[in-house]
């Protein structure tokens, strides 16, 4: 199954379903994974499929080939830019980068291998989890294109690794390879060559197999307290805990930690 924008022909996204869990495959390998305007808007639409449809409940992107993308393919996108900006999300469609309109609102784990550049480093600062094999290399570049970081990138890594690392590689355009991005904390999990969708996936289904509202509001209480402070988290916290008591899963998970048995959520 893939997703594909209205008035295209051939999809630049792979969708598929693994059980609970979306895989969304980056789909231009001769390119190096560039995105176009088709790119984005596909890849909108599929984190639009994984907010609203209940069956799913942790995505999983990565991408085909042997990079993880090239960046923007400029050509392309540049003369879609107006004066309001760059609109890439259709109808149906979330913002991928979330940094505009509602965010999605279940967990995204983010597998890399090779380049990853601009956006790239950008959809990995928007996931929840980044697993990178050795061959990844990171790159915020804009700066040497005369634009700067407009996918979240200035907000989010400072906030993730810290200012003076965050200014060394945004300021500069330098890349950062596998090791250092494990360092400073840009990807959770670095593993061999080639390893790291499998890797991924297996945290996918790990995520999948808990209970989804609980996982959900879990999610969105640490994202509040990054939004709007920690008294505003913390005043969430117990009316959070009474709403997910009352659910059918709380059930299910208090009668499998009696009878010392693997818990079948259903997220209800």
């Amino acid at each position: 199954m893939t997703a594909v924008a209205p008035g295209t022909d051939r999809p630049r996204v792979t969708v598929e379903r693994d059980g609970h869990v979306l895989l969304i495959g980056l789909d231009r390998p001769e390119k190096r994974n560039a995105a176009d305007l088709r790119m984005l808007r596909e890849l909108a639409l599929a984190y639009g499929e994984l907010d609203r449809d209940p069956d799913l409940r942790v995505g999983l992107l990565f991408a085909h080939g042997d990079h993880f993308t090239a960046g923007l393919d400029l050509g392309d996108v540049v003369p879609a830019v107006t004066d309001a900006g760059l609109d890439v999300v259709p109808d149906g469609g979330l913002d991928p980068w979330q940094v505009h309109g509602r965010q999605v609102s279940k967990p995204v784990v983010m597998a890399v291998q090779g380049t990853c550049l601009t956006l790239g480093v950008e959809l990995a600062l928007a996931s929840d989890v980044v697993v990178a094999d050795r061959s990844a290399r990171f790159g915020q570049i804009e700066v040497s294109r005369a634009i700067l970081p407009f996918g979240g990138a200035t907000i989010r890594l400072p906030r993730r690794v810290g200012w003076g690392d965050a200014m060394r590689y945004l300021l500069t355009g330098d890349q950062v390879d596998a090791e250092e991005a494990r360092r400073i904390g840009l990807v959770q999990d670095l593993v061999d060559v080639g390893a790291a969708h499998e890797h991924a996936l297996v945290l996918a289904r790990r995520i999948a197999a808990q209970a989804p509202l609980a996982v959900q509001a879990t999610l969105a209480n640490a994202r509040l307290a990054v939004r709007e402070g920690d008294a505003a988290a913390e005043a969430a916290l117990q009316p959070e805990l009474v709403r997910l008591l009352a659910t059918h899963d709380a059930r299910i998970g208090f009668e499998a930690f009696a009878s010392r048995t693997a818990a079948e959520f259903t997220g209800r």
